[in-house]
């Protein structure tokens, strides 16, 4: 059996552009989240970071960005403002509270949405540069 390789270090520029990225993406949330209470407000967050997500994949598929960008946009900015807790916490409060059925609703909602809304703006960013939908490499177990 091969011996483990140790795991990489990452650059410190990449390490802050996360940091940055997720203070921005988590104030953008809590002020969205002032405007438009849950669990709808989640329901929206998490369907434009979804969205959001899309066209920069799209971007970040079909071009050569700066190597940041997706740290910086992707994993810091969307992976703060997006938010799986509160929308499980808010499925749950739902279901608890007697409103069972607003529970289910919510939880298809948001999963058919998200998926959705990352779909059609992978594409139609696509179709704005000029470019065919990227054909996007399967997950590898690292990258999850």
């Amino acid at each position: 059996m091969p011996a483990a390789r140790p795991p990489e270090r990452l650059p410190l520029d990449v390490l802050a552009a996360v940091a940055i990225g997720g203070v921005l993406g988590a104030e953008a949330r809590y002020g969205l989240g002032r405007v438009v209470s849950a669990p709808w407000g989640t329901l929206l967050i998490n369907v434009l970071g979804c969205g959001l997500i899309g066209a920069l994949t799209a971007v970040v598929a079909t071009g050569r960005p700066h190597r940041l960008v997706r740290p910086l946009l992707g994993t810091g900015v969307l992976g703060g403002f997006t938010t799986f807790s509160t929308f499980a916490v808010d499925t749950d409060r739902l279901g608890h509270g007697g409103r069972a059925l607003e529970a289910v609703g919510y939880l298809a909602a948001t999963v058919a949405a998200c998926l959705l809304a990352t779909s059609v703006a992978l594409t139609l960013t696509a179709r704005a540069l000029g470019r065919r939908r990227p054909s996007l490499p399967p997950v590898r177990p690292e990258q999850a």
